[in-house]
């Protein structure tokens, strides 16, 4: 009859029909991946860098190994980029402001901490340092794709490279205290900067929404 027509019909148009696509769930990394993962990286550093602040004060001795020892910072000091800005006038900045002044930031301090790590007096801290180096490395690297899937060109460099606290130019123009002040005074700022860090990427990432889930035609083949 009819429906049976119909049936015969319809098997044979499907039997015709060229390869389908398939449907494939994926998922799209994008500036939310990225910028969790920059989250991460700042927490695994505050991490490390307690313990590698420890070491490296002990090797410097008292009374730079002393809790309460707090001293005022030296002019010689302010080399050191500083993260003690008003916290208010922090957050008044826009996105792009922030995330270039943290790229700029590790990028100088990675410069003074590879200048520790080839002065270093024993095995172990000078691995440790190694190895906290190349951990900010990655998130110098980091910063920048941030930066980058936002939108956002990577700030230009200073005209100079800084010199680090422990170049044999600095440690002939000063004792050894005054040196060893330097290095107290970069592992304080860099404590600083990876807690203000923390958390300018966790407001970041809740302002920028998770990676899209998107569909995706790939062809299948018979």
């Amino acid at each position: 009859g009819d429906s049976w027509g119909i049936f015969t019909f319809l098997c044979a148009a499907l039997c015709n029909l060229p390869a389908l696509p398939a449907l494939n769930c994926t998922e799209e990394l994008g500036a939310g991946q990225s910028i969790q993962k920059t989250y991460d990286l700042t927490r695994y550093l505050e991490h490390q860098l307690r313990t590698l602040a420890g070491t490296y004060l002990n090797y410097l001795g008292p009374p730079f190994n002393e809790p309460d020892f707090n001293p005022p910072r030296l002019a010689r000091a302010e080399r050191v980029p500083s993260a003690t800005v008003d916290l208010d006038l922090w957050r008044g900045l826009t996105d792009n402001a922030r995330l270039a002044a943290n790229y700029r930031a590790y990028s100088r301090l990675l410069c003074y901490l590879r200048a520790l790590d080839g002065q270093a007096g024993t095995a172990e801290l000078r691995h440790r340092l190694g190895h906290f180096c190349s951990s900010l490395q990655g998130l110098v690297l980091s910063i920048a794709g941030v930066m980058s899937s936002l939108g956002y060109p990577l700030p230009v460099g200073p005209a100079g490279t800084p010199a680090p606290p422990g170049t044999a130019a600095a440690m002939a123009a000063s004792n050894d205290f005054l040196k060893k002040m330097d290095d107290f005074w970069l592992l304080k700022e860099l404590q600083t900067w990876l807690w203000r860090s923390a958390k300018d990427f966790n407001r970041l990432k809740k302002k920028v929404p998770p990676a899209v889930v998107t569909l995706r035609l790939e062809a299948r083949g018979f």
